[in-house]
């Protein structure tokens, strides 16, 4: 199974009012795995930034200006997606700016039942909470120290890690969920499939364990190796 997550940066809110794509980031996923495999533009809005967006990720008219136009990369970007399901954090603003400069290119929409949109996940998972992308990576632990200003490739990156935990969650050691088995005779590639635990393993130490154990140790002579090794 082949997924594609992605996130856009633009000139400001919405393509009603005339903004732009100024950025797209894809990170391929193959069955819950990132390939490694990536897609990455910086585009020439054809008109100014919005003060307001360029605050958010660091983006100027000078620096956009000799960047292709999205007419120029639109087949290149379409290539990329395939038919795959689009992973995206509160999709809605990514595929309306996606598929307004698609209808302006004279290219077929992004049919949203291919959508799936990881904010609308995390709020039926975590009701009333804080679902930011920001707020998810803490929750999940991922590490997010480089995201001093968005950029869609980081911000998929980051979303990749946090759409796997959202769906099920992967154990570190499994990393190689899928791995590539090549085939001596006719070098075909087979994919074998280890499925990740969904829930991470309970402690079966108590409180009271933890404190005898102190006890214990606390009563050993100080030479003891034991101690020497804790």
């Amino acid at each position: 199974m082949r997924e594609i997550v992605l996130d856009t940066e633009t000139t400001g809110l919405s393509p009603d009012n005339g903004d732009r794509i100024v950025e797209i980031g894809c990170v391929e996923l193959i069955n819950h795995v990132p390939t490694n495999n990536t897609y990455q533009v910086y585009l020439n809005p054809e008109k100014d930034m919005d003060p307001g967006a360029e605050k958010v990720h660091g983006l100027t008219n000078e620096f956009l200006l000799d960047k292709p136009k999205f007419i120029e990369i639109a087949d290149s970007f379409l290539e990329f997606i395939g038919d795959s399901n689009l992973i995206a954090h509160n999709a809605d603003f990514d595929i309306n700016f996606l598929n307004s400069e698609l209808v302006r290119a004279k290219k077929d929409k992004i049919n949203n039942d291919r959508v799936v949109d990881t904010l609308k996940i995390a709020r039926s998972k975590f009701p009333g909470a804080r679902n930011s992308l920001d707020a998810l990576c803490k929750r999940f632990f991922v590490d997010n120290s480089n995201r001093s200003l968005h950029g869609a490739l980081l911000d998929s990156e980051l979303l990749a890690e946090v759409y796997l935990e959202l769906v099920g969650g992967k154990e570190p050691d499994l990393e190689l969920s899928t791995n590539t088995i090549k085939k001596d005779n006719n070098s075909q590639n087979r994919t074998s499939n280890v499925s990740a635990r969904k829930n991470k393993l309970k402690s079966r130490i108590t409180n009271i364990d933890e404190k005898n154990h102190r006890d214990f140790l606390a009563s050993l002579p100080k030479e003891s190796l034991w101690l020497k090794n804790t």
